[in-house]
């Protein structure tokens, strides 16, 4: 029977669904620096107390196939023979993989996964010299003196503290004389169960093994030496040793919100690490931080709120604007005015404080790639070494999640295509090991996160005959196009420069799923290459998707947005300015050749003014043609359905504060769609393909 109700158990398996993602993660951490110090038996010791933690968190959470399996690799890596093993950082590699599988197993209530491969390593890792059985025992038994609690025990320790408590780790030595240890244990068990509230025990009270010595955690406000004296049986235990644990009451704690998929997970690292109970406290005590997990959904309903009330701030600053054309010398003008200046200062903190809520560091995600890239490197035949820089960028959770894919396929695609092989680097003069980088920075209002390498690069001329062959462009077309836009070739679906199909690269898929991505995510994707130097893929991103500051335009008396940081200037021309290249219309603006995009269908006669917004898309720029400007807005972006609008040329939309419906036009799609027709055709007119689609929106809206 569960000692847990129903709802305890729920909460106690999202718990340590959470945590055991976060100690496999450590695992994987631990393994690679094992790899690269196979002497280091500190790393070996930090290995074990993982799998340990494991075990433990698995078995009282009910899973136990997976605290039985933990429990044989924490028992292996006891043995003295397991620190000389060369393949315990492949063992250690192995488990971390089984051990993931299972927890999605448990996870989505499926079927557990074949652990026969590893515990066949795990038995040879276990086997030993024959002289080594008292070793052996020796080892376990010290290694019973290390308790590792469980994340449930190091929150109960903590909240027994923030209520005036203090937490002991009590050992407890069993008499040799004394025949019965199990029964010493529960005598001892119930003898301080009258002076405080026993947290956890090792062994477990349950357990039938017979041990030397144990250890309970104790939460109490007896002191030491009462707790000593109740420990002290005479015939039954012998020496006792208490240590009070570092902790420190939250009565002021700090609070950090941690965006998190888990609404009902308590944060595993409420605590700070409880040591070993052998260890002393230290003299100065480290303060706590309290981490409180929240569920994504909630923090976007807050912010969608946030969103809200920035509409009704437009509504109400219309209204007080038209107040002020009819009553131009009310005294209530200035009133109005200081209290609007007023909410609008309180709702933009409120919103850089939502904001900053939702913001993670990108370490988060950088910290899974060192184990793939020595995976991929390894099925490659190569060296490459992961550097890392910039983990501590802050970027939107929703963001994260969803550049994740588009990194692992630029990684991927750097040491399947661009990192040569250590024979190869030899010969043209470069270290045999390869070095692949990770980087990320903030600058202006987005969010860069740069994949680079120091491989061959990409063959400009290679690109060009392969896209010229598969009939994504036309040879004369190829032969006039520059460096920048051959190599935006390789973002096309299906296309590869690999001359055969292996699992890392060659089938054509991948970078047009990242263009796709970035695309969805109002971000772009730029690329960089020097032959013979390496390859740099360059990641744009917004700080959120929410909120944004938009530029307003009407195009044919309809009303579009587009993100301001996308505009480079604006800039005023007449149709007779225009030219035809190649059936392109392009400005000459300065010393620059513009193409232009007109998002209508009518042309201006040639003496009108008309207005050229100068946007910039990666390293290219590019004109809209707009025939009026309405100015600048905080919009807050809705999502559309595909019932609603039914091209990707539309992001979302957002209504203002008059209760008009204004249509955010997606930058990226509209350049790609304009670079891929023939230019014979010209782009076919955005509005056209909008204006059936703004009415519905726009009584969509008022009816909600």
């Amino acid at each position: 029977m569960s000692q847990y109700s129903d709802d305890r158990g729920a909460e106690l398996r999202a718990l340590f669904f959470e945590s055991a993602q976060e100690q496999l993660q450590a695992l994987n951490e631990e393994a690679l620096k094992l790899e690269k110090n196979p002497d280091d038996t500190e790393t070996v010791r930090g290995i074990r107390r993982i799998v340990h933690t494991l075990k433990g968190d698995a078995a009282a959470t009910g899973f136990q196939e997976l605290s039985d399996l933990a429990h044989s690799f924490e028992d292996a890596l006891a043995s003295e023979s397991s620190q000389a093993h060369k393949s315990l950082p492949e063992i250690a590699f192995h488990a971390a993989d089984i051990f993931t599988e299972m927890l999605a197993a448990y996870r989505n209530q499926k079927k557990l996964p074949s652990t026969t491969s590893l515990q066949k390593k795990i038995q040879e890792l276990a086997k030993e010299p024959r002289a080594g059985k008292t070793k052996s025992k020796r080892t376990k038994t010290s290694a019973s003196a290390e308790a590792a609690w469980t994340e449930y025990e190091k929150v109960s320790a903590q909240s027994a503290v923030d209520n005036g408590k203090t937490a002991y780790g009590i050992r407890v030595v069993v008499d040799p004389q004394c025949a019965m240890p199990i029964a010493a244990r529960q005598l001892v068990f119930k003898a301080l169960t009258g002076v405080g509230e026993i947290l956890g025990a090792r062994p477990d009270l349950n357990s039938t093994e017979s041990a030397k010595q144990f250890e309970m955690l104790v939460a109490t406000s007896s002191t030491p030496e009462v707790l000593t004296a109740k420990c002290r049986i005479p015939t039954v235990t012998g020496d006792v040793k208490i240590t009070p644990l570092q902790l420190v009451p939250r009565k002021t704690p700090q609070v950090a919100l941690e965006a998190t998929p888990n609404p009902a997970a308590p944060a595993p690292g409420n605590a700070p690490p409880l040591g070993p109970p052998e260890h002393e406290v230290s003299a100065k005590p480290v303060p706590a931080e309290n981490i409180l997990r929240v569920d994504a959904e909630r923090i976007d309903n807050v912010l969608n709120l946030v969103g809200e009330l920035i509409i009704g701030k437009s509504m109400l600053q219309q209204a007080i604007n038209e107040f002020a054309r009819r009553y131009p010398k009310d005294a209530s003008r200035g009133r109005f005015a200081d209290a609007m200046a007023f909410q609008s200062r309180v709702l933009n903190d409120l919103q850089r404080s939502v904001m900053k809520v939702r913001m993670v560091p990108v370490e988060q995600l950088f910290r899974r790639f060192p184990r793939m890239v020595r995976d991929v490197a390894r099925q490659c035949g190569k060296d490459v070494e992961l550097v890392l820089s910039g983990e501590s960028t802050d970027l939107d959770k929703g963001l994260l999640d969803g550049i994740a894919e588009p990194i692992t396929h630029l990684v991927r695609n750097s040491i399947g295509h661009g990192i040569e092989t250590p024979e190869e680097r030899s010969r043209a003069g470069k270290p045999a090991r390869g070095t692949v980088r990770l980087d990320a920075y903030h600058q202006g209002n987005q969010v860069v996160v740069e994949i680079s390498d120091d491989g061959r690069g990409i063959d400009i001329q290679k690109v060009r005959a392969r896209a010229i062959e598969r009939g994504f462009v036309k040879a004369e077309e190829a032969a006039r196009s520059n460096e920048s836009s051959i190599l935006d070739l390789i973002f096309r679906p299906g296309f590869s420069t690999a001359d055969e199909i292996t699992e890392i690269s060659g089938r054509g898929v991948g970078l047009d799923v990242v263009q796709n991505v970035l695309q969805r995510l109002k971000g772009t994707v730029q690329v960089e290459s020097r032959p013979g130097y390496g390859t740099t893929f360059r990641l744009r991103l917004p700080l959120t998707l929410a909120i944004i500051k938009a530029l307003l335009f009407r195009v044919e008396q309809r009303l579009y947005a587009i993100p301001l940081n996308a505009v480079a200037e604006i800039a005023r021309a007449h149709e007779s300015d225009l030219h035809r290249v190649d059936n392109r219309e392009v400005l000459q603006l300065r010393n620059q050749v513009l193409p232009v995009i007109r998002l209508g269908d009518q042309q201006n006669a040639g003496a009108a003014k008309i207005f050229i917004l100068v946007i910039r898309i990666g390293d290219r720029k590019f004109g809209l043609l707009v025939n009026a400007l309405e100015g600048e807005e905080e919009l807050v972006i809705k999502a559309l359905d595909d019932q609603t609008v039914e091209t990707e040329m539309v992001s979302g939309a957002s209504i203002l504060g008059d209760g008009r419906v204004v249509l955010i036009l997606n930058l990226g799609e509209i350049v790609e769609r304009f670079t891929k027709v023939a230019p014979a055709n010209a782009l076919g007119p955005v509005s056209g393909l909008l204006m059936s689609h703004a009415a519905p929106a726009k009584a969509r809206e008022a009816q909600a």
